[in-house]
């Protein structure tokens, strides 16, 4: 049995599938992560350090009130809170976002079922949200995010 010579055209032609391969799976991936990510963090990231601070204050604010809420989900896709802390005038608000693929923004409002106890006047499609829920009684207003599965 004769064996040909291992010429400069067959290591040209193993380096070039090669790296073809390697750049392929990169284009691949890459485009899967683009299409996985629906929109930027933050639309301009200067002005967003200078509102850094207010957000501080606004997290301080909301732990300085002592609320609480828990967030769930009906059968039906409504929304449910259970809070803790919180007058009985208070008034609750939402705004959701999907955490990845496709940009989805809602917002939902509440209405007070009982002692404590809100629920959403809509539905949400399933899937994982990111909420930020919203307590507002007089001029004060707590805020806290949480995610929804």
């Amino acid at each position: 049995m004769m064996q040909r010579p291992f010429t400069g055209k067959d290591m040209a032609a193993i380096l070039v599938g090669g790296f073809g391969i390697v750049i392929a799976v990169n284009f691949y991936m890459a485009s899967v992560a683009i299409g996985g990510f629906g929109g930027v963090v933050v639309e301009n990231s200067y002005v967003a350090s200078q509102k850094f601070n207010g957000w501080l204050e606004e997290a301080r604010e909301s732990e300085r009130l002592g609320y609480a809420a828990e967030l769930s989900r009906t059968g039906d896709g409504r929304l449910l809170v259970a809070t803790e802390g919180v007058p009985h005038y208070a008034e609750l608000s939402a705004d959701l976002r999907r955490p990845l693929g496709q940009p989805d923004d809602r917002s939902i409002t509440f209405e007070r079922t009982g002692d404590g106890l809100y629920a959403s006047t809509d539905t949400l499609p399933s899937g994982r949200w990111i909420a930020r829920v919203a307590i507002e009684s007089g001029d004060e207003r707590w805020v806290e995010e949480t995610e929804l599965q």
